[in-house]
């Protein structure tokens, strides 16, 4: 027997990455993420959804910028530090010893201890109650050499990725099958 409950946003686990964005003074901020994921492949664009109060929100409406970074479990204590301390107090690249990088094509740092950094260029911003929605596209994908395999196929899985259900960081465990296993001959 199941309960019924109120509506609520029960699509886990999600992803958890910290996004950065440049600030005025040019120290950077980065902000930790659930609400992101795919808007499509052609033209390749991703969002984030933010609260109107966090920090960040008016630094990417006005940059019209954003980077972000897939986490791994290395990065999970800077991934809920920075979702739950202020950029406006706090600078989280000098407080979690990150590495601030230049990205190549939009103006926002990059994350050099992330295994994959997202470069995105601001599209629209679509207002839906508590989050809004940062629509962009992606103008950079920068991916780490040490996930590459010997044929050069990148191999995320040995990253450590970790995902976020309900409150609660996770690390991605073993591999099920690959896309199109369940039709493949045998």
């Amino acid at each position: 027997m199941k309960q019924i409950w109120k509506p609520g946003n029960m699509i886990y686990p999600v992803p958890a990455v910290m996004v950065s964005v440049n600030t005025p003074d040019g120290r950077g901020n980065i902000i930790t993420v659930a609400w992101t994921g795919t808007v499509c492949t052609n033209p390749a664009m991703a969002y984030i959804s933010i609260r109107p109060e966090r920090y960040s929100y008016e630094l990417i409406k006005e940059s019209g910028a954003f980077v972000i970074n897939l986490t791994t479990e290395a990065l999970a204590f800077a991934a809920d530090y920075c979702g739950v301390k202020s950029g406006r107090e706090t600078d989280k690249f000098r407080q979690m010893k990150l590495t601030k990088e230049e990205a190549q094509m939009v103006n926002a740092p990059i994350i050099g201890e992330s295994p994959v950094n997202i470069e995105c260029r601001l599209r629209e911003i679509r207002e839906y109650g508590s989050h809004h929605m940062f629509v962009a596209d992606v103008a950079a994908v920068h991916a780490d050499e040490q996930y590459m395999d010997p044929r050069g196929k990148f191999d995320l899985g040995k990253a450590g990725m970790i995902a976020y259900s309900h409150g609660e960081y996770y690390a991605l465990g073993k591999k099920l099958g690959k896309f199109g296993y369940s039709v493949r001959k045998k």
